[in-house]
């Protein structure tokens, strides 16, 4: 479990300056921009490794179960999990999903963390998934706070339709395959 904490107060304290914008400017007149970047993603980087090798021995061991969720919560959670698929890739494209929402991305983390939060009730679930809910939460404050979003200047359908299919296919092919691949749980068992 420390492997796991550790992980996710790296890779949160990587991401601090993304909210704190005085700190980052500090930073970035310091180091240079390619300086804060590659400071900022090594820390990043080292954080996520220490979260996935944390949640794994923590998976090994047997998890802490704190409550026992309904089975409904869980075919919810898939249901959660589709717009998460076309809003990371909405995220990447000039649409006018990503005009509209601003930050589809953080939109997306929010959804794929209040679906895993519902379908798991244990320990680490609560640390991995709470943790990247709040983040996403306070990010989304900040950038509104500062008034930044996306900026689209000309906003494409046809990137929203390649958005959609692409989320829809991706969802599908996570539901059926890759989840169990990646993340050795099955999904549809």
């Amino acid at each position: 479990m420390f492997k796991l904490v550790a992980g996710l107060v790296l890779f949160f304290a990587a991401h601090v300056p993304a909210v704190a914008r005085e700190l980052r400017d500090r930073l970035r007149a310091s180091w240079g921009t390619m300086g804060y970047r590659g400071v900022v993603s090594l820390l990043a980087l080292a954080g996520l490794v220490l979260i996935v090798w944390g949640f794994h021995d923590y998976r090994q061991a047997g998890y802490i179960q704190l409550w026992h969720p309904p089975v409904w919560t869980r075919h919810l959670a898939f249901l959660i999990n589709l717009p998460v698929f076309i809003l990371l890739i909405a995220g990447f494209l000039p649409g006018y999903i990503k005009a509209r929402l601003g930050h589809p991305i953080l939109a997306a983390i929010k959804f794929w963390a209040l679906a895993h939060l519902l379908a798991n009730g244990d320990l680490g679930g609560v640390l991995l998934f709470g943790s990247f809910l709040v983040w996403a939460v306070l990010a989304r404050i900040a950038a509104k706070r500062h008034g930044e979003r996306a900026v689209v200047a000309n906003p494409s359908w046809v990137a929203d339709a390649v958005a959609v299919v692409g989320g829809v296919a991706l969802w599908a092919l996570m539901l059926t395959r890759l989840h169990a691949l990646l993340i050795g749980v099955p999904l549809l068992s």
